[in-house]
């Protein structure tokens, strides 16, 4: 007689649930406590308050500016000195000269400086460490030491009171050959260049077709931080330009509010003109810029 051992029903184990909390699980979002929205707060307060504290200031006259202590919150003079400001410096001109300089000098410095940085960064050729290090080592040298010869060869052009006395001496950056340098080092692999070369590219057509594509993001970045740099330029072209000739923003604002008593609120709200044009830059380009890094970092 045999007998049929029926073995015992198994129940298939439970997952146990995970302990972890879903901001460390993979893909869970993370979320800040309220330390972390403090600090932020506090931060972006700090960051904001020589905006308002400009607005403020050129919302009110000079005489309650000078008193103690001063206004924090704004008065009803506000648009009246805008108005006033900008008739006064011709900032319409002013604007339009800075545009000019600034877009010129951000759009040149970021294609010569991706070219340059693809050269030092992918291309093999003698001298290319010791160029690099004279490269970098220009920018440890004060721009101030190069003002009297700089000035002595735009006089000898009767190149004084034009923009391309502006224009010209920053059409180049160390900063920028450096920065696309470190960029294309991590962005652009070899083998898509060895690629572009088997299939027959130029050099020019292996930069217009692969370099300045892979490169965008960082040609972004470098864009605007140049031309930010551009518009609030002031030593410079205040040597080489005068308020009633081709002024820039920052010389044209600082021919406001001369005399015996200078007015500091129709100083203040010349500045305040002067730093709107490039808040509306970032508010309307901030994203993609963002973005754009974003992209080439995941991309990297």
């Amino acid at each position: 007689m045999t007998t049929t051992v029926t073995p015992p029903k198994t129940t298939p184990a439970k997952h146990k649930r995970s302990r972890l909390p879903k901001s460390a699980r993979a893909g869970g979002t993370l979320h800040g406590g309220p330390i972390a929205y403090a600090i932020l707060i506090v931060f972006t307060l700090v960051s904001l308050f020589p905006l308002v504290w400009t607005a403020i200031a050129a919302s009110r006259d000079n005489q309650r500016l000078a008193q103690t202590p001063p206004p924090f919150w704004f008065g009803s003079n506000l648009f009246k000195n805008l108005e006033v400001a900008w008739t006064e410096a011709n900032l319409g001109e002013a604007f339009l000269n800075t545009t000019i300089v600034a877009g010129t000098s951000a759009v040149t410095i970021v294609v010569l400086s991706t070219i340059a940085g693809f050269a030092f960064a992918k291309l093999r050729f003698k001298g290319r460490n010791a160029l690099m290090l004279i490269v970098i080592g220009t920018m440890m040298i004060p721009p101030q030491l190069s003002i009297i010869p700089l000035y002595m060869m735009v006089a000898k052009l009767d190149w004084t009171d034009q923009l391309q006395a502006v224009i010209f001496p920053s059409l180049v950056s160390a900063f920028g050959v450096f920065f696309m340098r470190q960029y294309l080092l991590q962005a652009l692999p070899d083998e898509v260049i060895e690629a572009a070369r088997v299939d027959g590219a130029s050099s020019w057509r292996v930069i217009w077709h692969v370099v300045f594509p892979a490169a965008r993001p960082a040609m972004a970045v470098l864009g605007m931080l140049m031309f930010v740099q551009a518009w609030n330029d002031f030593l410079w072209p205040f040597l080489v330009l005068t308020q009633t000739g081709n002024p820039t923003v920052q010389v044209a604002v600082a021919g406001l509010g001369r005399g015996y008593t200078p007015d500091q609120s129709l100083i203040m709200a010349g500045a305040l003109l002067g730093t709107l044009p490039l808040l509306l830059v970032f508010a309307i380009f901030g994203k993609q810029i963002v973005g754009g890094i974003m992209q080439g970092a995941v991309k990297g």
